[in-house]
């Protein structure tokens, strides 16, 4: 026997839930599948237009999976019992839906990575990532928009038009991963999947006041997600809580054949994450990402939420201070360099001949190559292929590439000894809260200059994750989607703090982030 239909409105508590207390209640027949993928696709309908977070959605066919998963439970419990102890059997995220960015594959839907090359692609076969996230029973709803082939930091430079900041459609949700963060911010998604090469995950997360974990390199497969920088690039989720980013780091995390760079990395425990404290910790914030160079600067709001995310650390035992690490002042222009020199070179397969985009009227080789690159590419594209092959160039090629590889090993030795002496590392996410739209995009010195505090994890390969943060005094982590209001009719934005650890550190940095999640809305509750 099936549970009873719930009206719109009471499908609200179900949607604030984490995902593990969802999954629990669509479980226990509290609510189905049917219901909340229905109510998603809903908010879809009613926010699209202004939002634009997917490329491409496919409402039918969740449905349909969405039942067989209420159908799946159903038999399910008839055959075993109706006890939570009986139904964990079942796939930990059965009918919950999720979202995910659209250069990762998922077999006979389009992945065009906002790009016109790829407009009209249809891989045969999915992400690593992707299935795992089936077979954890995940009703996959979606492709989100982002920065064409992930290079850009406001989801401005996608070929299908912008995505919104679900707070204000005038600014930006961040980038490349912007179309995953509104998505989540906006209800249209319990969950999603993002990409982050240097902050992609993170800095949309931090603007749209969500949680955005970038797990150690390796640790979730790259089968499967197109390239932009192989050394650099990694699928990590974006959600609401803390634990949802647990669950869903542990679905997806796991060596694979496919992937010579993955590894078996340790999962999650959430009764120790749900334990942690913060009593005794060290804690260190380096100088050089509190200081932003050229056109870019702390802004007010985030270096007051950062010292008082600071101060609260302090009062609950942990040791707190700054540390100088000089080599990362050269982060930003190093990441640019590998990463630009990466990009030209995984970007040369897209040249009209095996798939993807073709110009049309070609009258030879040179004109194919020419047209189709010239046609295909948007203007950051082009210019990061042109900043790579100039950098790889015979020319460059040691007194620029080598020289910024050897940054990159002196970074690495810098967070090495930081880890030393600190259990972790304390940033902003990002210098500032999200901007107006054109804002950063029309000036490409500013955009790169925007990833001061989140290119270096990158480049170290650690985990980071983006903590929400209200830019207010009190301090109070910011509600998916909300839209609270200091004066008139604006908004107040939320900042991300960022927390950095050791190489497969993942345990300590989201028991961080849990200990603050659950102490601050205490806080914030008895208020």
């Amino acid at each position: 026997m099936t549970s009873k239909p719930h009206c719109s409105s009471s499908l609200s508590p179900f949607l604030s839930m984490n995902l593990v207390e969802l999954a629990r209640n669509i479980r226990e027949q509290k609510v189905t599948s049917e219901e909340i993928v229905r109510k998603v696709f809903q908010n879809i309908d009613e926010n699209e237009y202004n939002l634009h977070a997917y490329l491409a959605f496919w409402k039918d066919e969740a449905v349909e999976k969405a039942r067989a998963c209420d159908e799946r439970i159903r038999l399910f419990r008839e055959k075993n019992g109706t006890s939570e102890a009986d139904n964990t059997a079942l796939p930990p995220l059965l009918g919950v839906p999720v979202a995910i960015k659209d250069n990762l594959l998922y077999a006979g839907k389009p992945a065009t990575c906002g790009s016109k090359m790829l407009e009209n692609y249809i891989p045969p076969f999915a992400a690593t990532c992707v299935e795992k996230l089936e077979e954890a029973g995940a009703v996959i709803i979606g492709k989100t928009n982002m920065d064409e082939f992930g290079m850009g930091v406001s989801t401005e430079h996608s070929y299908f038009g912008a995505t919104s900041h679900p707070m204000d459609p005038k600014r930006v949700p961040g980038g490349s991963s912007g179309g995953s963060a509104a998505a989540v911010a906006a209800n249209e998604a319990l969950a999603a999947l993002g990409t982050d090469t240097g902050g992609s995950v993170r800095q949309p997360a931090a603007f749209c006041g969500l949680y955005g974990l970038r797990p150690t390199y390796g640790s979730v497969s790259r089968h499967g997600l197109v390239a932009f920088a192989s050394s650099m690039d990694q699928a990590g989720p974006i959600t609401r809580s803390s634990i949802d980013a647990a669950v869903l780091y542990n679905i997806v995390t796991g060596a694979d054949e496919k992937d010579q760079t993955s590894v078996l990395s340790p999962k999650i425990d959430l009764e120790v994450m749900e334990n942690y404290r913060m009593e005794g910790k060290r804690i260190g914030i380096p100088k050089q990402l509190l200081a932003g160079e050229g056109k870019i600067t702390i802004s007010e709001e985030v270096a007051n939420g950062l010292s008082v995310f600071r101060d609260f650390l302090r009062e609950n035992g942990a040791v707190v201070e700054e540390v100088d690490m000089p080599v990362l002042s050269y982060a930003v222009p190093v990441y640019y360099i590998l990463s630009s020199a990466e990009a030209s070179s995984n970007l040369s397969r897209y040249d009209g001949i095996r798939y993807g985009f073709r110009a049309e009227g070609i009258e030879d080789l040179r004109e194919l190559y020419t047209k189709t690159r010239s046609e295909g590419f948007g203007l950051e594209v082009k210019r990061r292929i042109l900043l790579g092959n100039y950098v790889l160039s015979s020319e460059h090629f040691e007194d620029i590439y080598r020289k910024a590889e050897k940054a990159r090993n002196l970074i690495r030795k810098a967070f090495d000894d930081a880890f030393e002496r600190y259990d972790l590392l304390l940033s902003p996410t990002s210098p500032v809260t999200a901007p107006e739209k054109g804002e950063i995009s029309d000036d490409p010195l500013t955009a790169y200059t925007s990833d001061l505090c989140t290119v270096p994890a990158s480049l170290s390969g650690i985990p980071a994750i983006s903590i929400p943060v209200k830019s207010c005094p009190a301090l109070r982590p910011c509600a998916a989607g909300g839209n609270d209001e200091v004066s008139g009719n604006s908004p107040v934005l939320p900042i991300g703090i960022q927390l950095m650890g050791p190489r497969f550190g993942e345990q300590e940095i989201l028991g961080a982030a849990r200990f603050f999640e659950k102490h601050v809305k205490g806080g914030a509750e008895d208020a």
